[in-house]
């Protein structure tokens, strides 16, 4: 569980360890490079002071005077004459000084020029600044003292370095852990829901990609506990609502196959064993036309059709069911609307929707078919004055084998099938439905295309 947080650990300290190695590389060689121009510009700047002061007293006092003070200090002096020659030094003349003195070129620029730069391997760096007519003054720092100074530095740089590298491994391994806790415990609940465990219940994780993905995962979980209920609802609904028929059908037809049964109760058991039939194959039907939509070999044709008249013909086709629950059956259409539709499929869908308000509605009340446009778009509501549906059943009554009464009652009947296959028609005609409903006071069903 936990190899995640050391990859994405290790990344993150290989990474920063990159980035602050170059920094670290970049910010030691600028800092020595910057330090030894320091100490050579201020060689050279002694130099070019002692020139000054030379130019101005020119005898063997100053020049003493100059040498003595130079050897108090880490500098150290050496005057020249015209042709060369030594006047004065407060450093022994060995050969490394005589190879700095003779490599001097013709011609030195009066702000004076550094001989010798090289800190790490020579054993002086020096400069030398222009006396007019009266040779040079040659200024000498061994080499010795400016590197005790680069070890200090060096090793600053190195304690700063392991401090760096502690704090970065804490704070990589913290974030580490802090950023792949989420994923972790949303692996550990998607392992849950593998073993059919829905009950995942994950802490709020922010805003963020991570917090919407662990959201994600929740409403995932109820939405499988919630298809787990209605296939165990519906799969024992649906063997009740087979059994029950089927029970009918071999029962009858076993007394009307008897040689005592006469005619007239043959006919009645025939009649029984022809309704359960009946709804054996409406049940079938809709399973078929669910399956069909599944595969995508649910076929439209659509026709050009004037939805007021059409609507008008299956209000007068169902009119007669609406009357023997006395509930008044009336649409509104406000002239000629015309729509692009399958007569056959979208006929299926009104049906079911009046069909399904019929269902739920008291007597005495009314149930209205309007269609009106708005925005460019046709509308046609459904509306009823009955039961209402449960807030906390609307999210799901689009869904299919489900069912608000879970009953059977014969009197509602239903297979939970109707609304989820007037949804897919809907959608295949390019439309979408919605819903609004009160408990106890209605409901309307809005078919937009």
């Amino acid at each position: 569980m936990d190899r995640i947080s050391l990859k994405i650990g290790a990344v993150f300290f290989i990474t920063i360890l990159l980035v602050e190695g170059i920094l670290f590389y970049y910010l030691h060689s600028s800092i020595i490079h910057s330090r030894i121009d320091e100490e050579l510009v201020s060689l050279q700047t002694r130099g070019n002071n002692h020139r000054d002061i030379l130019e101005i007293s020119y005898n063997q006092e100053t020049i003493h005077h100059i040498t003595t003070m130079e050897s108090r200090t880490e500098t150290h002096v050496l005057v020249t004459n015209a042709e060369g020659g030594i006047v004065s030094s407060s450093i022994p003349a060995d050969d490394s000084v005589k190879k700095i003195i003779s490599s001097v070129p013709g011609e030195i620029p009066y702000s004076g020029l550094i001989l010798e730069d090289d800190w790490q391997n020579k054993k002086y760096i020096a400069s030398v600044s222009p006396l007019e007519d009266n040779g040079a003054v040659f200024m000498f720092k061994n080499t010795q003292r400016v590197q005790t100074l680069i070890a200090r530095l060096n090793k600053h740089f190195w304690l700063a370095g392991i401090l760096l590298l502690t704090s970065m491994a804490v704070i990589t391994a913290f974030l580490s852990r802090f950023i792949t806790k989420p994923v972790i415990k949303m692996n550990e609940a998607t392992l849950k829901i593998r073993q059919g465990d829905y009950s995942v219940t994950l802490p709020r994780l922010g805003k963020d990609e991570l917090g919407e993905l662990g959201e994600s995962i929740e409403v995932l979980a109820n939405d499988l506990n919630h298809m787990k209920k209605q296939r165990n609802e519906f799969l024992a609904s649906i063997s009740h609502e087979l059994r029950t028929p089927l029970t009918y059908i071999k029962g009858y037809a076993d007394i009307a196959g008897k040689e005592a049964s006469n005619q007239e109760d043959r006919s009645k058991y025939l009649k029984i064993i022809h309704e359960e039939a009946t709804k054996l194959s409406g049940l079938i039907k809709e399973l078929f036309d669910l399956a069909k939509m599944d595969e995508n070999t649910f076929t439209i044709q659509k026709d050009r059709l004037e939805l007021c008249r059409f609507i008008n013909d299956i209000c007068i086709k169902m009119e007669p069911s609406f009357s023997e629950k006395n509930i008044k059956l009336k649409s509104i259409c406000p002239g000629e609307v015309y729509i692009e539709a399958d007569p056959v499929r979208f006929e299926q869908i009104i049906i079911n929707l009046l069909d399904n308000s019929r269902k739920y509605s008291n007597p005495e009340t009314t149930v209205t078919v309007e269609v009106f446009k708005r925005d460019a778009r046709t509308h046609i509501a459904v509306r009823d004055e009955g039961k209402g549906i449960p807030k906390e059943d609307q999210s799901w009554i689009f869904d299919r084998f489900y069912r608000v009464d879970k009953s059977r009652s014969k009197a509602l009947g239903g297979y939970g099938l109707g609304l989820a296959i007037v949804k897919e028609l809907v959608e295949a005609h390019g439309g979408n439905i919605t819903l609004q409903s009160e408990f106890g006071k209605g409901t309307t069903f809005e078919i937009i295309l």
